[in-house]
């Protein structure tokens, strides 16, 4: 899948978020927490058998399996439970929470968009071009200052040439 399509698809799902009355700061959290799940047990199975960090029982597998409010719940026990761990992980999930209102919507971002495709395989360009995509979107469609986080692409290639020594 190229860039554009998955920017595309994200953007969609942040826009049914954003409906729900998350904001974008809550969703691109929401989605971190639930992509690095689903990378997390990518990377358990072939071909690289890597040892998930995640513990068994609060892992991508738990999630997928559930529905409706049995699914909103344990999401909120998984970060609960992710926020207490020692180390790099406990770090990633300290103070998360469940930002979702509404079951469905949780059940559909997990289902239709993040377990439909396959994030370890991706390159990071396309991972890096898809948030920065996301923050783009966010600066065009909002006018609450969100420009900040976004330098257009010509902007940028301006001050580098602008930079660029001649020596």
């Amino acid at each position: 899948m190229n860039t554009s399509t998955i920017v595309q698809k994200l953007w969609s799902y942040c826009n049914v978020l954003r409906d729900d009355g998350m904001s974008y700061g809550d969703y691109v959290e929401q989605l971190t927490y639930l992509l690095f799940l689903k990378m997390a047990d990518e990377r358990s199975r072939p071909p690289y058998n890597q040892a998930s960090p995640v513990l068994a029982g609060y892992d991508w597998p738990s999630l997928v399996k559930r529905d409706g409010d049995e699914l909103f719940d344990h999401y909120r026990h998984t970060l609960e439970e992710l926020g207490k761990q020692k180390g790099l992980l406990g770090l990633i999930f300290t103070k998360s929470q469940n930002k979702f209102q509404d079951p469905a919507k949780l059940r559909r971002l997990i289902v239709d968009l993040i377990d439909k495709e396959t994030w370890v395989s991706m390159s990071a360009d396309v991972k890096g071009d898809a948030y920065e995509g996301l923050l783009e979107k966010n600066a065009q469609d909002t006018k609450s200052g969100a420009g900040q986080y976004f330098t257009p692409r010509p902007l940028i290639q301006a001050i580098v040439d602008a930079m660029a020594s001649t020596i």
